[in-house]
């Protein structure tokens, strides 16, 4: 055993379970350092700036998002899908590494650096008012990953992962995620009653607005039934969703005081794009997937087909297995390095950065994906078994069938 010890720190790839039968399990980690993608990516926003230098247009500040909407999905078309596993022998060992948790904890501070850089250019150089709004977008997009990293530490029960996500939550303005994403959305994830889970025939400016306002006001009454347990005003500074946005109020005002009525518009323009990249991401993660109702009315437990998921590797790599979106819902608390892939899924044809601009045109989304949605095993055409949006429900089903296999309507969207 000693030997065996010796041999896991000497090859720090190389993770070793022996059973109580003495059977050997040996993983190694061949994305360990490409996981470093995820902890750089939220600097990308330099690239534009240094594009600006060297060709001295203002155009080429928009440099981030033909990398991540155009390169990316490409390197994923090439690249293609990684299915591999780590053996559940090794899964606690792989989950000890504290490498992958300080990848998570570094990438928290360069989610500050990259909006006070962006920040910093717009007030140093005199853009055009088109070239601010670009970069402000582009700025926008890098801080809704920064909702990513907080939705991996948020999911995890120490203190120093609690507080990290609250801070890097600040940067997007999106403080209630934390509470919003583990106490609501994972409890009625593809459900009617979600605002977080898209539906069949919705498209994303439909979703968007229950998506925000539907969080929000969830957060408030969680946070408040939590706090009046403890005899303490919804207005207390225990309140995690304030504490967040405490902290967005600071840096924000900061960067105004600092730079000037500039920052006026371009934080306007950056918070809304980073709150859009969450709904992008609640979007496609279950678009018209929904549980069963048990005999006492209850949901069934969230199941790996109740989530979209993606193998695809690029930008799996460049958003901590975010996309093994399946895996994380079913098994919420594993860390990304050991989130599996599982077969017969419901599987998204691109990465996130693909599908992303599918979304944003919903006549392609809907002819890309609805066939998709009713040819799932789970589903095989039973329209009682997708999460229909009741402003649709009859032309979908006057679409694709008037009744599922069932011969009864979807109730459950019909009393949405």
């Amino acid at each position: 055993m000693a030997a065996l010890e010796r041999e896991s720190l000497i090859m720090p790839k190389l993770y070793v379970a022996v059973d109580a039968q003495g059977g050997r399990t040996v993983y190694r980690d061949r994305k360990r350092w490409w996981w470093l993608l995820s902890c750089v990516y939220p600097l990308l926003p330099f690239a534009g700036m240094a594009a600006q230098v060297a060709t001295g247009r203002e155009i080429a500040l928009g440099l981030p998002l033909l990398i991540s909407y155009g390169l990316m999905p490409l390197l994923d078309f090439f690249i293609g899908e990684d299915r591999n596993n780590p053996p559940e022998a090794v899964v606690a060992r792989l989950e000890e590494d504290r490498y992958y948790r300080w990848l998570t904890w570094a990438t928290v501070p360069l989610h500050f650096v990259a909006l006070i850089g962006c920040a910093w250019w717009v007030a140093t150089h005199s853009l055009s008012w088109w070239a601010l709004l670009m970069f402000a977008y582009v700025a926008g997009t890098d801080s809704g990953l920064g909702i990513n990293t907080g939705h991996e530490l948020g999911h995890k029960r120490t203190v120093v992962e609690q507080w990290l996500a609250r801070l890097v939550l600040a940067v997007p303005a999106y403080g209630h995620f934390t509470v919003e994403h583990g106490r609501g959305h994972h409890r009625s994830v593809s459900t009617p009653e979600d605002h977080a889970s898209a539906r069949m025939g919705e498209s994303i400016y439909r979703f968007a607005l229950r998506e925000l306002p539907g969080g929000i006001r969830r957060v408030w009454r969680l946070e408040s039934d939590r706090l009046a347990a403890q005899h303490r005003s919804a207005w207390s500074v225990r309140n995690t969703m304030l504490q967040s946005y405490a902290v967005t109020a600071a840096l924000q005002l900061g960067l105004i005081y600092a730079f000037g009525w500039v920052m006026l518009p371009f934080l306007a323009v950056h918070n809304l794009v980073a709150w859009w990249q969450l709904t992008s991401a609640n979007y496609v993660e279950h678009y018209g997937l929904l549980r069963d109702r048990l005999p006492n009315g209850s949901y069934e437990v969230p199941q790996p087909h109740h989530s979209w998921n993606t193998n695809h590797l690029v930008t799996n790599l460049a958003t901590f297995h975010l996309q093994r979106h399946s895996d994380h819902h079913a098994y919420p608390s594993r860390r990304y390095q050991s989130l599996r892939h599982f077969e017969n899924l419901p599987q998204l044809p691109s990465g996130y950065f693909g599908m992303f601009p599918l979304a944003y045109v919903p006549a392609l989304w809907f002819r890309v994906m609805d066939p998709r949605l009713l040819a799932l095993p789970h589903v095989d055409g039973d329209l009682d078994r997708v999460n229909i949006d009741p402003a649709h429900r009859e032309a979908i089903r006057a679409r694709h069938g008037k009744h599922g296999k069932h011969g009864k309507p979807n109730l459950e969207a019909a009393s949405s």
